[in-house]
């Protein structure tokens, strides 16, 4: 069999390779959406409107509410710290026979609702965000019970008053969605002739890299995307400072690299980042990144390159790295569910709430 066709199709990519970008921001126009706006950092006499609804935000506010029971009687969490409690416990305490504990954590779930409806509320003012029919809600809350009831009685709120508006989970794990969504802003011969690209979603706390399988030829709309290698990594625990971060990602996405190989894999050269704040059109963060570990916020500290001069070649190439705001990637993840609306946001619940909003493109 004649190897012209196989070299003629390697020499298209190539060329579509050289004529891409330097490494830097993804842009804001994608194939199936536009990004409206992301990282809207709203602010009252408190602060960020945001930090309000925030994981911390939760803690918080659970950690007031055994503070003031246990003025008058025992604390049915026990002695550990709130921040040390995991959401699977409190889902556990949440559905246990134990009233006070139910009853406590309800407590701080209304609480939380009521300030997570305000902060809509907020956002649904902002010029870019009016007429979104429905916003995501991601992060790690969102998968849990506790975070799916406090998004529930939230709707409930804001439907109560006339605001109409759906609030609905992240169809993917939230470990998942912040990998899957770089599919949507991966170069188009990323998919042909490739089974997956390599992925990175970079929070306050955690770390995740992996490898994501497209399924395109099973549907051309990703929506069978998948993660096939995930490794994760909590920094918070220790506490790296900025190049010893940018070289545990790249030492982390070498190994999915050799994985890939000996599992006979095919990788595209194309790297999807995943990283909170705003980003500039080079990959510059210009600011947001105040919970990352070291300064990189400063100007001559770039990601996407750091990433790319660390990696060894992917097919013969140097990896194109690309990176975007993490809300914007958790949201694109839900592209192929949001069909039916035409102008939709998400607010993903972490370390902080980060934001965006999106119109869904005509097509053809």
């Amino acid at each position: 069999m004649s190897k012209k066709p196989e070299l003629a199709v390697k020499a298209k990519h190539e060329a579509a390779r050289r004529a891409e970008r330097a490494p830097g921001h993804a842009e804001l126009s994608l194939p199936s959406v536009t990004v409206d706006t992301y990282n809207e950092e709203l602010r009252d006499e408190e602060g960020f409107i945001g930090d309000r609804a925030s994981g911390r935000a939760f803690r918080a506010i659970l950690d007031d509410w055994r503070e003031r029971l246990t003025q008058n009687s025992e604390d049915p969490l026990g002695s550990k710290p709130t921040q040390d409690i995991s959401k699977t416990e409190l889902d556990k305490k949440l559905a246990s026979d134990d009233p006070v504990a139910a009853g406590l954590i309800h407590s701080a779930v209304e609480e939380f609702a009521q300030e997570l409806a305000a902060v809509v509320r907020r956002f649904l003012r902002l010029e870019k965000w009016k007429g979104t029919e429905r916003i995501v809600v991601g992060g790690g809350l969102s998968s849990s019970h506790i975070g799916r009831l406090a998004m529930g009685r939230a709707a409930v709120l804001l439907n109560a008053e006339g605001i109409r508006i759906e609030l609905v989970p992240i169809e993917y794990h939230h470990d998942q969605a912040g990998l899957i969504g770089s599919l949507h802003f991966a170069p188009g011969w990323a998919f042909t002739g490739y089974d997956a690209i390599l992925t990175a979603d970079i929070g306050g706390t955690n770390l995740r890299v992996g490898v994501v399988k497209h399924h395109a030829s099973k549907r051309s709309d990703l929506s069978k995307a998948s993660v096939w290698k995930l490794e994760h990594w909590r920094h918070a625990d220790d506490k790296p400072n900025r190049e010893e971060a940018a070289e545990r990602i790249a030492a982390l996405m070498t190994a999915l690299i050799g994985q890939t190989v000996k599992e006979e894999v095919k990788l595209a050269p194309f790297v999807g980042i995943a990283c909170p704040g705003i980003i500039d059109e080079t990959g510059v963060i210009l600011r947001g990144g105040q919970n990352l570990p070291g300064n990189w916020e400063d100007a001559s500290f770039n990601l996407p390159a750091q990433i790319a001069s660390r990696l060894p070649k992917i097919d013969g190439d140097t990896a194109l790295v690309v990176m975007h705001n993490d809300a914007v990637v958790q949201g694109l993840s839900e592209v192929p569910r949001m069909t039916d609306v035409e102008r939709w946001a998400i607010l993903t619940i972490g370390t902080g709430l980060g934001n965006a909003r999106f119109t869904n493109r005509r097509r053809g």
